[in-house]
């Protein structure tokens, strides 16, 4: 048997997104049906609809969501119909070398737990395969992911702020805690203040990071930036933010962390390193791309350059501490979600996300059971 959904669709790039009725799959052994209250804009999916990364469409796209479980595969122990999960594209095996090793986010069938199944997880109305976004297709009325790709939370928690735990905090928090390691005492300068960027600039707080410093070009951004934790912000439109950086830290940050995704503000986030400081990408910065480094500052001065795939993140253990983090206090989760949409909107949701003025936009697709 197979259900009849409503999902946006992306059949063309560049292009925006068509509402349409599609069907979807009955779950595999692995794999759990979901049915999606909220769903997070991302960035990613923005990049992939302006054709900044291909995609092969059509394809439902959306890949940070929550909703409640509605069916299970023969195979899977760890739901129930009635749970609440959120999902998070970093599927893993949980068998391969990086699996085993903690390498979670690392895990080389990631792909073939996202994609290989043998009939497709969703078809439209002609009968071709629509292909889902990191194995999860998240703006749709329900979702077929593999059991690895949902964690489970408690009930109570409110879903619109769930939505965003799956890439935005997931990735932001995982940056700075996991990939870098900040140390109490030592000094962040974080570069683009959307969903991500705050939660790395909560991170850095929580980490006991000594002076964390905000960088955008939007004003209210620098603003909200304070009541997240930062101590001083920098406007990159105003003055040059590598030059201000390191007159504000007096000769450079032992973290930077980008978040915005271009070659350009990687090179400034190297740049404005001490000596022996860790500039670290969290934005997905398009092959095209090339990102300018001084060669001598790699080995005169020990400075280093990397990447965090998600956060380097352990999501099944990682989502619960946030939320725990955030019934505690110590975490703004409420704060980040700045505007909600619709499904049948979403194209007016990804206007006000490229429009740099909001932290992070939802889309409404079913009702808050819980």
């Amino acid at each position: 048997m197979s259900t009849r959904i409503k999902a946006a669709v992306l059949n063309s790039a560049p292009g925006t997104l068509d509402i349409e009725e599609l069907v979807i799959d009955d779950p595999g052994p692995d794999e759990v049906l979901v049915r999606i209250a909220y769903a997070g804009l991302c960035h990613s999916d923005l990049h992939e609809m302006d054709g900044t990364f291909e995609s092969d469409t059509p394809i439902v796209l959306g890949h940070e969501a929550v909703g409640e479980v509605v069916g299970v595969g023969s195979a899977v122990t760890e739901f129930s119909p009635g749970d609440t999960v959120v999902t998070c594209l970093s599927v893993y095996c949980g068998s391969c070398e990086f699996c085993l090793s903690g390498q979670q986010t690392l895990c080389v069938r990631r792909a073939q737990l996202q994609q290989g199944r043998v009939r497709p997880r969703l078809t439209n109305s002609r009968g071709a395969a629509v292909r889902a976004t990191a194995g999860i297709g998240g703006f749709a009325e329900m979702a077929l992911v593999h059991k690895n790709s949902v964690v489970g939370i408690p009930p109570g928690v409110r879903l619109q702020t769930a939505s965003v735990l799956g890439c935005a905090v997931t990735t932001g928090m995982g940056s700075v805690l996991q990939s870098a390691c900040v140390r109490p005492g030592q000094t962040v300068a974080v570069i683009g203040l959307g969903g991500i960027g705050f939660s790395a600039v909560q991170a850095a707080r929580l980490a006991g990071a000594a002076q964390i410093i905000g960088v955008d070009v939007v004003p209210e951004k620098l603003e909200q930036a304070k009541l997240f934790g930062a101590t001083d912000v920098v406007n990159a439109r105003e003055t040059d933010p590598v030059a201000a950086v390191r007159a504000l830290t007096i000769g450079g940050t032992h973290h930077a962390f980008e978040a915005v995704g271009t070659g350009a503000t990687a090179g400034q986030a190297f740049a404005m390193l001490r000596p022996g400081g860790v500039a670290t990408v969290m934005g997905m910065i398009p092959d095209s791309h090339s990102i300018p480094l001084r060669g001598s500052e790699l080995f005169m001065q020990e400075k280093s350059l990397r990447g965090s795939f998600m956060g380097s993140n352990h999501f099944k253990v990682d989502i619960p501490m946030y939320l725990q983090f955030a019934r505690a206090g110590l975490l703004q989760l409420d704060e980040l979600v700045t505007a909600e949409y619709s499904l049948e909107t979403i194209n007016a949701g990804f206007d006000a996300l490229a429009s740099g003025k909001e932290i992070r936009v939802v889309v409404r697709i079913g009702e808050e059971s819980k």
